[in-house]
């Protein structure tokens, strides 16, 4: 049976690292805790003092000051996992955590969960190739020396970089090293950590370079982890459950998020509210359970992107002014079928291309592979096909070789479908209304990544209403913009008027507009 040894780097409130601590030993499992140098010595006797007696417990023999993107937090690391592979030689495992780290998944799961993973969990990802670094500082980090800590010593830290810039004063990488990069809340197995803590004694030049990297304790483990294993050991994902805000920032966990957290693919979650009285308490019962019967959905990122990507009233900004520069062409027309059932507009669509001649485009700006004629490369990138929209579908009109087009869109491009309403061409639309069946909203919310195939009942009743509103008012901002040459099909329409709407849209006879009307299994699900 597994059994982890967990290294514990924290540096604030003393009584939640013992209370912490106890808990995760109380399972046989051992901790290895780093109390940072820089917090007063009294909360360090303190947490000493009440763990002193738990022969599961042990502590770095050296404390360092550590500091945010320092190597300092490397060398803490290092120090509590020589202290616990010392101490510990029963441990089969060691996972990194945090004071604000805690379970989701009890002890018994989580050692069946890595008896039966012969694997190294840890996120690397190529450091140059990835896009796994969002903004600021890239090459950068590795290719010139920081002495300084970016945060509390910025003018500093500043100044030397300006310096070694202006006067190349770059440095390269290691010969035999691949730098990787990727969270760093690792597990590792007992060997590979070995291996790690031999490598550091024995290669001083690339401890050399990595004491001088910028935010090493997002590439030093990551790195000698994929030199020393081989690739078909290690599993590149992190099992601490953690999401980051736009801003960068860490996402706080609160009482009320526990059955999101339950459900994730992960053993432990990062980062808990110290205010969370009653999850903490609840998760650190969990711990030392015999709970096993844990249904994963996975849901959690989704979730929270789908909630937080609103904006405070709904809807996102204002069109940019590139986006409104050029033309489709006076006198061409754009007849826009808008649906958030993507497979009922794509049905009308496919039968419009066979009864007629005018062409028409599925979710050109909503679905990366929408056939499309060659354009030089613009049609392979959805962001570019947005970004340059009106550019992009006159571009469509000159190489088909016509002045009217048919494309599909979802009830959430207000802003383009706005966009294109703007423009001198002669633009109507064609709502389709569909009705939201519980069924199609189960399966919306899996295929968005919203929930799971064993997402619960309970859950997806609390889900479901949600999403169905969201539909309907994407639907209701469109009608309530007041576009002219709008027209509308309904599911609970009979044919006759649908025809009648598509005739208008279409601008073609009525005995055409009826048969695509009747088009076979049109709201089908």
């Amino acid at each position: 049976m597994a059994r982890v040894a967990f290294i514990l780097l924290c540096h604030k409130n003393p009584d939640a690292i013992v209370h912490q601590a106890t808990e995760l030993t109380a399972a046989g499992d051992y901790v290895a805790i780093h109390f940072d140098k820089s917090a007063p010595d009294t909360d360090y006797r303190k947490i000493k003092d009440a763990l002193a007696d738990n022969p599961n417990i042990t502590f770095a023999k050296r404390r360092v000051r550590c500091g945010w993107g320092e190597w300092s937090l490397v060398q803490a690391t290092l120090n509590a996992l020589e202290a616990a592979v010392t101490t510990f030689a029963r441990a089969t495992h060691f996972y990194m955590v945090s004071g604000d780290c805690m379970p989701i998944k009890s002890a018994l799961f989580t050692h069946r969960f890595l008896d039966s993973h012969d694997s190294d969990f840890i996120e690397s990802f190529d450091f140059f190739d990835s896009n796994w670094i969002k903004t600021g500082f890239r090459e950068e980090r590795l290719i010139y020396r920081h002495y300084f800590n970016e945060r509390t010593q910025k003018r500093r830290f500043y100044t030397s970089f300006e310096i070694q810039k202006r006067f190349g004063l770059t440095r390269s990488v290691p010969a035999d090293i691949q730098v990787m990069i990727g969270s760093q809340w690792w597990c590792l197995r007992r060997q590979t950590v070995e291996a790690v803590l031999d490598f550091t004694r024995t290669r001083s030049d690339v401890m050399r370079f990595f004491r001088t990297t910028w935010i090493p304790d997002e590439t030093f483990f990551q790195t000698l982890v994929r030199h020393l294993v081989p690739g078909r050991e290690i599993e590149n994902r992190t099992l601490t459950f953690l999401m980051f805000t736009d801003y960068g920032m860490p996402v706080t966990f609160h009482n009320d998020h526990e059955e999101l957290l339950l459900t994730q693919d992960a053993l432990f979650a990062r980062k808990i509210s110290q205010y969370a009285a009653t999850l903490k308490a609840s998760l650190g019962a969990l711990y030392a359970s015999d709970r096993a019967d844990f249904t994963i959905s996975e849901g959690g990122r989704g979730l929270f992107h789908f909630l937080t990507e609103r904006g405070r009233h709904g809807r996102r900004f204002a069109p940019r002014c590139w986006e409104a520069e050029t033309s489709l062409g006076r006198g061409r027309e754009l007849l826009i079928i808008v649906c958030k059932k993507w497979h009922v507009a794509k049905r009308l669509a496919a039968a419009i291309r066979a009864q007629t001649d005018i062409p028409a485009f599925d979710y050109l700006f909503n679905e990366d592979d929408t056939s499309l004629p060659d354009l030089g490369g613009i049609e392979k990138s959805l962001e570019k096909r947005g970004r340059h929209r009106r550019a992009f579908l006159r571009m469509v009109y000159d190489q088909v070789g016509t002045d009217r087009a048919v494309i599909c869109m979802d009830t959430s491009s207000l802003d383009l479908i706005a966009d294109f309403f703007a423009d001198r061409a002669d633009v109507r639309l064609l709502e389709i209304e569909c009705s939201f069946e519980d069924d199609y909203l189960v399966g919306h919310a899996i295929r968005v990544g919203l929930a799971g195939p064993q997402t619960s009942s309970a859950t997806f009743a609390r889900l479901l209403p949600t999403i169905r509103r969201d539909m309907i008012h994407e639907r209701e901002a469109i009608r309530d913009v007041g576009f002219q040459n709008t027209s509308r099909l309904r599911e609970t329409a009979p044919d006759t008027e649908n025809a009648t709407a598509i005739a208008r849209f279409l601008d073609v006879d009525s005995e055409v507009a009826l048969s695509l009307a009747r088009t076979p299994h049109l709201f089908v699900d």
